[in-house]
Formats: C-alpha cells, structure tokens, sequence
C-alpha cells in the first residue's frame, strides 16, 4: 500500500537525496515542506512553503496532507549561533510538528533528526538521555530530543542522529572543502591519526528507509546514530584528494598548522573566511566517536563503500560549473 510520506526541509541536503529515492521507487506520495523551494525542478511539484515556527499554518498543511510516514529534517544546521535560542527552528519548530502531528489518525511512523552534537568529542555517551553538548547548535538538538520524549505521540517514533554527513549536494563541503583539495591548497595535520564518524549520504538514506520498514519493536522510541564505520580523517581526505588530483595530501606538523589556525582567527574578526582557524584545526585534530554498533545490528551494514560514495559525490562534483569556477568547465 502507498505510504504518504511528509518531508519537512525536503530542499535540504539529506532530504532532497531523500525524495530523489522515494521518486526513484515510485510508490509513495511525498509532501516536502520547507521554506525554500527544491533545487530539482522534478521535486518542484512535491513542494509547499512552510515555516515550522507559524504553528497555524504548520498544522493547517499537515492535517491536509494527512501523512502515514513523517520524516522530519528541517532546521538550522550551522554553528554561528551564540546560544540555542538562535534556532527556534530547530526546538520549536519541532514542538510545533508534534502538536500538529497528534490529530494525524493515520499516522504510523515518524523519523526526528538530531545530530551528533548532542553529545560532544570524549567518551560516548551512557545512554539516549547522556547529553554533553559543546554548542549552541548541539544544545538546540538536545531540547529537540527532549520535546520528542515529552511528547504523547502513539506513532512508531525513532530519532536519528547524523554524523558528519557528505556526499552529492552538499551545501558547504564544494567549496570549503573539495574545492580547497582541488585547487591543492589543503594540508593536513602530522602526528598521530584522527578518527571519526562520517556518513556517506546515501546509507545515511538508506537507514531512514530502514527505519520506516523495520519491525515497530526494533525502532520505537529508538536512537541511532546514523552514518558509517568510524574512519581515519587521512583515509577519508586522501580519497577525495585522489580523486581530485590524482595525488594524496600534504602533512605539515602540527605546531605550523596551529599558528596557521591563529592566522585565520585574526582574519575571521575581520571578516574573513580562510579556509584554517581554531575551531577547524580542533576538529582535524580531535578524535570524534559515536556508537555505529547498534545502527548496524538493527539496520545492517551501510550497503555503499566509501568508494563508491566517492566516485558517486565527484561525478556529480563534474556537473556543477561554479565548484570549477570556469563556466563549463569540466575535470
């Protein structure tokens, strides 16, 4: 039988490669809301306008939508906020969708997306309610998490926590990232490797659809960490740099990189945005994992490699004129 399955930031990152799947299938009704209309004009059609803060009209779109799947990704996602009241989006907006969602009587399940920063670098948490968030972004996430529990829905309900999620339409990582690897004017930090937990967007789709397909008593109430195997930062670099160019990165010690990340602070208060300060030195060199075991026993096994992930993200990297700069230009 045909779910409808309701997307709220369905525009995004994850929920536009989300949609590309259910479209993909064929067999389901999808209803994206989102503040801004879909980058794909073949999602165009699937698109409604809706702000999760205006609660009236939040509640007016999803009753007439009368959805049986609800994955909700809307929200702010970046980290320039000074405390967690800088993404009512993010809490709010996710109180306003549980109110609007408990007059929905076909409802059957519901995905939440949280984050990873709930619970910052260190030990991994002791359990779901073990929150150590490091910012305001992470903070926001955790009274998001809180209003879900909070909340009497009769649903199947499953929160998600992405990790460090990448892949084709990656809204920073062209040119922040691959871009920088591109143009050779990456290097990496020397000493010992650092390990981490990142998500090829694909798997992190395919466990969303897992979710909504698993038996009820394997996932409600459940929280999973969403994303791939933990992996060396090296591995993961060197594999777009590879790609990219044909050669692996360059290492420099660490002390050079930790005055070239003092540079880039000063150039920040400025203004400027070089591609190397504190925070970014921090994360390149600090070791960030989060428990993938139990995602992979209830879930399986993320079903694309990291080369094939890879090579997926570069083919489409080929097709977007401004990662090059030159109109047209090709690798």
């Amino acid at each position: 039988m045909a779910r409808r399955i309701l997307v709220t930031g369905g525009s995004g990152f994850i929920g536009s490669n989300f949609i590309d799947e259910v479209i993909r299938r064929g067999e389901d009704s999808v209803l994206n809301l989102d503040l801004v209309p879909p980058p794909e004009r073949e999602h165009w059609y699937m698109f409604q306008r809706a702000d999760l803060l205006d609660k009236v009209s939040l509640i007016r779109a999803v009753q007439d939508f009368e959805p049986t799947h609800v994955v909700h990704l809307a929200g702010r996602t970046d980290m320039y906020g000074s405390t967690a009241d800088d993404y009512p989006g993010n809490h709010v907006g996710t109180a306003n969708l549980l109110v609007a969602l408990q007059e929905c009587h076909d409802l059957e399940r519901v995905v939440f997306t949280s984050s990873q920063f709930v619970v910052g670098p260190g030990a991994p948490p002791r359990d779901a309610f073990d929150y150590r968030p490091h910012t305001p972004y992470g903070r926001s996430k955790v009274l998001s998490e809180q209003a879900v529990w909070r909340a009497p829905l009769t649903a199947t309900w499953t929160i998600i926590r992405p990790t460090n999620i990448w892949g084709p339409k990656h809204p920073r990582y062209p040119q922040e990232f691959w871009r920088v690897l591109r143009q050779g004017r990456y290097v990496h930090p020397g000493g010992y490797k650092v390990r981490r937990c990142y998500g090829y967007v694909g798997n992190v789709v395919h466990q969303v659809m897992s979710i909504l397909e698993a038996e009820r008593d394997k996932v409600d109430r459940k929280v999973f960490y969403v994303g791939d195997e933990p992996i060396e930062i090296i591995e993961w670099t060197n594999a777009f740099s590879r790609a990219l160019t044909g050669k692996s990165v360059r290492t420099v010690p660490r002390a050079v990189m930790r005055a070239l990340a003092l540079a880039g602070d000063a150039l920040v208060i400025c203004g400027a945005k070089p591609p190397l300060y504190s925070s970014r030195f921090h994360s390149m060199t600090q070791d960030y994992l989060t428990p993938m075991g139990p995602t992979f026993e209830v879930l399986g096994m993320p079903p694309i490699s990291m080369e094939q992930g890879v090579r997926s993200t570069v083919e489409w990297l080929r097709q977007q004129d401004s990662f090059w700069g030159v109109p047209g230009s090709i690798l």
